[in-house]
């Protein structure tokens, strides 16, 4: 699974700040601690406006002088996104993020994908639609996406789909749409395309004490779905951890062998309630409370695990 650091994000406050003042000594810090950790680092700019022009040939600057990481170029500016292109240089492992089924942007974006020979992260979201709430919808937004990359000469190994992580706290069946639709996109292309998902997403406006778990359980459910790449917290130290787990299945724990059975529950269509744990693990069973808030089988609270 390829993992794209989130920390170089324009929503963080102090990130925003130090991009606007062009804080060289912050951004390194924050480049430099994802060193080796991840394999491509997020440089997330936003619509790229008001004090954010001409940030990209900046930051990819230092990316390439204190790193050796890859780049993912996230921005709705296409203007913005082909000046970071001209300065990455060497652009055949670039990731592009993000096209949608809107005609301008899905053209523009997948113009400079087709030009530059990146590869292309493509939300299944349009502005009429917006984000469809059934994974077959989502599935029908990324077909007709499909082709036009198609036209353009953009190959399947190239595309990455984002059926778009919606918070649990706000949208609690929707946890389950996107890990169905990471298996419908998986199944529904040959040769077959990408899946991605903006991890953190799942856990947006939870309490703060839960928001690890949750992610690391969403994890394992879209692993189980066929993910291919993850956009997360690289100084999440557990959940890099469970990553690597995940990948080599080498579990070392109680927790670690549930989080496993976990994955089955997506690829094998298993039920959750004939999953065996030990209930007296605290960190199985928390485990075990988030996989059913995530499945929507229990109502989601900050306090879930305390129930």
């Amino acid at each position: 699974m390829k993992l794209i650091g989130e920390n170089l994000h324009i929503i963080s406050k102090s990130v925003s700040e130090a991009l606007k003042n062009r804080d060289e000594v912050f951004v390194k810090d924050i480049i430099k601690k994802q060193n080796n950790l991840v394999e491509y680092i997020d440089l997330n700019i936003g619509p790229a406006k008001a004090g954010f022009e001409n940030l990209f040939p900046w930051l990819i600057k230092l990316v390439k002088e204190n790193s050796n990481l890859k780049l993912s170029l996230d921005t709705t500016n296409a203007n913005e996104m082909k000046k970071g292109l001209e300065a990455a240089s060497i652009t055949k492992n670039v990731l592009i993020n993000s096209a949608s089924d809107d005609v301008e942007r899905l053209e523009s974006m997948s113009d400079l994908a087709a030009e530059y020979e990146t590869d292309l992260i493509a939300l299944t979201l349009n502005n009429k639609k917006g984000i469809p709430s059934t994974a077959d919808d989502r599935f029908e937004l990324a077909l007709d996406m499909y082709e036009t990359f198609m036209e353009k000469g953009i190959t399947n190994e190239r595309i990455y789909f984002d059926p778009l992580v919606l918070p649990i706290k706000a949208a609690q069946n929707q946890a389950v749409e996107t890990l169905n639709a990471i298996k419908i996109l998986k199944e529904s292309f040959e040769p077959v395309c990408n899946t991605v998902i903006g991890l953190s997403n799942i856990s947006n406006g939870s309490a703060k004490e839960v928001r690890p778990l949750l992610n690391k359980v969403y994890l394992a459910f879209a692993f189980g779905a066929g993910l291919d790449a993850v956009i997360l917290n690289a100084f999440d130290e557990e959940l890099l951890r469970v990553v690597k787990m995940l990948e080599t299945n080498t579990p070392v724990c109680e927790s670690d062998k549930l989080l496993l059975d976990l994955t089955t529950v997506i690829s094998d269509f298993t039920d959750l309630s004939d999953i065996k744990y030990n209930i007296n693990d605290k960190k199985s069973s928390d485990i075990y409370k988030a996989a059913e808030v995530l499945l929507n089988k229990k109502i989601y609270s900050d306090s879930f695990t305390q129930v």
